[in-house]
């Protein structure tokens, strides 16, 4: 049996609680934990309802729909990525394995090379695994967009060197580079990445590097954590959630804003190519709350 997302526990919840009580908003703060707000951003959301609601006597759905969407809102921060054409933009894709990191690489390429503005190149900087590599060559061909890659093995600082100085030799353009997302050996991850790092930020014309970190709308309250983990080691600029479509939550968005300060940048809402698409927090938010059901 699919779990229930979170908009169709709130239209059960408001269908339940005729009156909104005490009880009423203990439900609701468990309700959005299990839609991975997280406990802290949950709590201090209800709580801010809660509080309202009585002081303006509101009981009535529609008003306790809107002021929430309001307040969440207020929480969730969104980044618009603009590269410029006549330079050299370095974009590191951040994540660990299985949030969808490779095909996020290729929507991001495919989507600013069908703009018609860029010369795009992916770089394949996850030489640990082969099957990221073979992958990366895979969505290049069936784009036919360039991919950098070296062998199994090679050193990843080595192969967004070489993709950001062909970027640079065709007058500029973007380099969306993949990276290796071993968490379970977090040590050598984070030494990895900040060696990418540095190479990155010496290579990229200035202004013109970011990093992304992929979320996969799935992962729950893990994702607070990955956003943790990465931001300490490199920092991040912006994230993307993936696998939006299929999430029966995709509250992690709203948590990662709020308790990190991290802005999304783009929803995956698809397997496609095409299904990428800038973040906008009005959009999202309705999504989350069902209501636009």
């Amino acid at each position: 049996m699919a779990k229930k997302s979170f908009a169709e526990k709130l239209k059960s919840l408001f269908g339940i609680h005729t009156k909104k009580d005490e009880l009423f908003f203990e439900e609701l703060a468990d309700a959005m934990i299990e839609g991975d707000l997280g406990a802290k951003t949950a709590m201090e959301l209800v709580d801010e309802l809660e509080a309202k609601s009585r002081k303006e006597h509101i009981t009535d759905e529609n008003t306790l729909m809107q002021e929430l969407k309001h307040m969440l809102l207020g929480f969730v921060k969104s980044t618009v990525i603009e590269p410029e054409p006549d330079k050299v933009n370095i974009f590191l894709v951040l994540g660990v394995n299985g949030v969808g990191k490779t095909t996020t690489v290729a929507k991001l390429a495919n989507y600013f090379e069908g703009s018609g503005r860029y010369n795009v190149v992916m770089a394949a900087a996850d030489t640990f695994r082969a099957a990221a590599i073979d992958q990366l060559n895979i969505h290049g061909e069936r784009l036919g967009i360039r991919v950098v890659s070296h062998q199994h093995g090679a050193d990843p600082a080595a192969v967004v060197f070489d993709a950001a100085e062909s970027i640079g030799a065709k007058g500029g353009g973007i380099v969306f580079a993949d990276t290796a997302g071993r968490l379970h050996n977090k040590e050598n991850l984070v030494r990895e990445l900040q060696k990418i790092d540095r190479v990155a930020a010496s290579k990229a014309s200035p202004g013109c590097y970011k990093k992304l970190l992929v979320i996969d709308g799935t992962t729950g309250q893990n994702a607070l954590r990955q956003a943790e983990v990465f931001n300490e080691a490199v920092g991040v600029d912006a994230f993307i959630l993936t696998k939006y479509d299929s999430t029966a939550k995709g509250g992690a968005a709203v948590a990662i804003c709020r308790e990190i300060g991290i802005p999304a940048a783009f929803i995956c809402d698809g397997e496609q190519y095409q299904n990428i698409i800038p973040f906008v927090p009005d959009a999202y938010v309705t999504s989350f709350l069902g209501m636009d059901v």
